[in-house]
């Protein structure tokens, strides 16, 4: 996959709190949720972001404790999409989820 958050990926990522990474991902989800059934190209792309910040956040050193977590959101969304939605959830709600990262980290 081509890397679209450069910048990001060559370090300033890793400076940011738990918080604040999850918030920003939880922003491309939320462009996902405004573009879903509208417009498929910013959806694609949203999805992409949001895949590239999630795996930028389990390369995170410092949140090796909650790996597993990170990785089940992971999990979760591309369940949502590709998979057969098996934990039962929505877009809307992943979207909820990481809404209140960003409340924190502001």
């Amino acid at each position: 996959m081509k890397t679209t958050h450069t910048d990001l990926a060559n370090g300033r990522w890793f400076t940011m709190s738990l918080s604040e990474q999850m918030g920003n991902t939880g922003s491309e989800i939320h462009r996902l949720v405004l573009s879903q059934n509208k417009d498929q190209a910013r959806f694609d792309s949203a999805f992409d972001r949001a895949l590239e910040l999630i795996d930028l956040t389990l390369a995170d050193p410092r949140w090796k404790k909650g790996y597993k977590e990170i990785a089940r959101v992971r999990e979760v969304l591309c369940d949502i999409f590709f998979g057969k939605n098996q934990y039962d959830t929505s877009l809307e709600a992943l979207d909820n989820y990481f809404f209140q990262f960003g409340l924190a980290a502001r």
